[in-house]
């Protein structure tokens, strides 16, 4: 009922004003389980995506976004509950990623639609990032589910971070033919069929979205950046330093 109502504002609201483009929306079934793997560009990539389909899809988010004080926290709980989102406790890395996969079987063995994010977070610069092997690939071998790759198209460049009104342009949404690993079901626990089975998917969501292909992690890759940052700040610190007593000297 209250997906139901969130999805008709939220829903309707962004296609009118953002008018996205949909190719493939056969490869959707109409009924069964499913898992929707998808690039990561954008916070928004979690409302578009399902805003084009007529199902339900259900993706993970942070327990905290369900669980803060006052008014503005129960009424962030109920968008989050109303556009399909499903509260997971993330504290401890290991916890995270098994309480993640243990509410992605649910959704899955309830024959519905599971969204998720290989790169395991959004992508610091618009490339395509190596896919962790321990959500996706464990959830599919384990339920059997086709995993049907997403590319999501343009969402980052909607509201890039530091700009508070989002930019009116048309993102794009390709979705892949299913991918079937009912193979290697009860494999889960060999890593190298987890990671043969990850790369498939994200050499599939590569050909559709166009990125370039980076094989580091995403959160690698943020952390080196951080640090590249850093080091840049650190430099102009120190110039600023040396132009300062240079000028006292002189």
């Amino acid at each position: 009922m209250i997906y139901g109502a969130m999805k008709f504002s939220i829903g309707g609201s962004l296609k009118l004003a953002f008018r996205p483009w949909v190719e493939g929306l056969e490869n959707i079934p109409e009924r069964g389980p499913a898992i929707l793997a998808s690039n990561h560009l954008s916070f928004s990539d979690s409302f578009f995506l399902p805003a084009v389909l007529d199902r339900k899809v259900t993706f993970i988010a942070k327990a905290e976004y369900f669980t803060s004080p006052g008014v503005k926290g129960k009424l962030t709980a109920a968008f989050f509950k109303g556009v399909g989102q499903l509260p997971v406790d993330r504290s401890g890395a290991r916890g995270a990623g098994e309480a993640a996969i243990r509410a992605g079987i649910q959704v899955l063995e309830s024959g519905n639609l599971f969204g998720i994010y290989p790169e395991g977070t959004r992508s610091p610069d618009g490339r395509l990032y190596r896919g962790k092997p321990g959500g996706l690939a464990r959830v599919a071998l384990a339920t059997g589910a086709p995993v049907i790759p997403v590319a999501m198209i343009d969402t980052e460049k909607i509201q890039p971070p530091g700009q508070v009104v989002p930019k009116l342009m048309r993102p794009g949404i390709r979705i892949g033919k299913p991918l079937d690993f009912s193979r290697y079901q009860g494999m889960d626990g060999d890593r190298f069929i987890l990671r043969s089975v990850t790369d498939e998917v994200m050499y599939e969501i590569m050909k559709l979205s166009g990125q370039e292909y980076v094989d580091i992690y995403a959160t690698a890759a943020k952390r080196q950046l951080a640090d590249e940052a850093k080091a840049r700040a650190e430099e102009a610190k120190r110039e600023r330093k040396q132009a300062a007593a240079g000028n006292e000297n002189g």
